[in-house]
């Protein structure tokens, strides 16, 4: 059983790791001078995983964020080609939002950054540290509770 303070200890630990991944990723991301800020990146690979061009609404809800925030975003990959609005096929109203070829090219990049940063943080760890640590987070990010074997 954890304390009040060993479980304030692994939050802290927590945060302070996850501020270090954001650094880490937004050097590599500068490295690579695709003019892309981490929430354009984590936009573009949202956008990514639809099958077809979603509403801004749509994405909005997905990010967890308002609708506004949204357009602003994608304001500025439109104007540096990575997106571009289109209409709905069934309602002219609506505009849809589609990676351009220059976004899946950045896109591959921003993964190589990822990738690339995610060599630098896990470096100290063994293959086995890394399994566990997998299977950790895991269990966290799925929110299952932890079994004693």
């Amino acid at each position: 059983m954890t304390s009040p303070d060993s479980a304030g200890l692994l939050a802290e630990q927590l945060l302070r790791l996850t501020r270090r991944v954001h650094r880490i990723q937004k050097r590599h991301l500068e490295h690579r001078d695709l003019g892309i800020t981490p929430a354009q990146s984590r936009l573009l690979r949202t956008l990514a995983h639809w099958g077809s061009p979603p509403r801004m609404a749509d994405l909005a809800e997905r990010l967890e964020v308002v609708p506004r925030a949204v357009t602003t975003l994608v304001d500025g990959l439109e104007a540096s080609g990575k997106v571009r609005r289109v209409p709905d096929p069934v309602n002219r109203r609506v505009i849809r939002i589609e990676l351009t070829d220059d976004g899946r090219k950045a896109l591959g990049e921003l993964r190589a950054a990822r990738r690339s940063a995610a060599e630098e943080i896990l470096a100290p760890l063994t293959e086995e540290q890394r399994e566990a640590l997998g299977g950790l987070l895991n269990t966290l990010i799925d929110g299952a509770p932890a079994r004693s074997c």
